[in-house]
């Protein structure tokens, strides 16, 4: 229990524990003037009265204002979870669109590794081509001058002879 409801139900236990020592006092009667007339009452009675219905009305208007609260805040509660439960379905939306995204680039990355992996493959292929037309040139020209050198060589030698 709260602080508050010990403090009251001590007070009304007070109150109660007053008004039973003091019954005689309070059950006297005595002339009360409303204003437009008098009444004969007892004052303790009275006064006990108002004590009462003041209390319920206080009591009243509290629980009141605690429906009011309770509603009110779970009236919040549903629209936080509304907005928590949008701010979530957007949270989504953005990791997909970044999945999507990073796809792509990867898939255009995939597809610029491979053209470039052709372009070096050409490029191989044609100093390849040009390598060997070179190696077929210098065995012509070796075998060439190795001809001619031993045409030179047969000539002196036969000249010699």
């Amino acid at each position: 229990m709260r602080v508050r409801s010990i403090v009251l139900i001590v007070f009304v236990l007070f109150v109660a524990g007053f008004v039973a020592l003091n019954v005689d006092e309070f059950t006297r009667t005595s002339v009360l003037s409303l204003g437009f007339t008098t009444v004969q009452v007892s004052l303790g009675l009275v006064m006990l009265v108002l004590l009462v219905v003041a209390t319920v009305v206080f009591l009243g208007s509290t629980l009141v204002m605690q429906s009011a609260n309770l509603l009110e805040t779970r009236k919040y509660a549903r629209e936080l979870n509304t907005q928590r439960d949008l701010a979530g379905k957007a949270e989504a939306s953005r990791f997909t669109e970044l999945r999507q995204y990073l796809e792509a680039t990867a898939l255009a990355e995939k597809e610029r590794e491979v053209m470039a992996n052709q372009v070096w493959a050409e490029r191989l292929a044609s100093l390849d081509r040009s390598l060997l037309a070179r190696m077929d040139q210098s065995d012509n020209t070796v075998a060439a001058h190795l001809g001619q050198l031993e045409d030179r060589f047969d000539k002196n030698t036969a000249i010699r002879l």
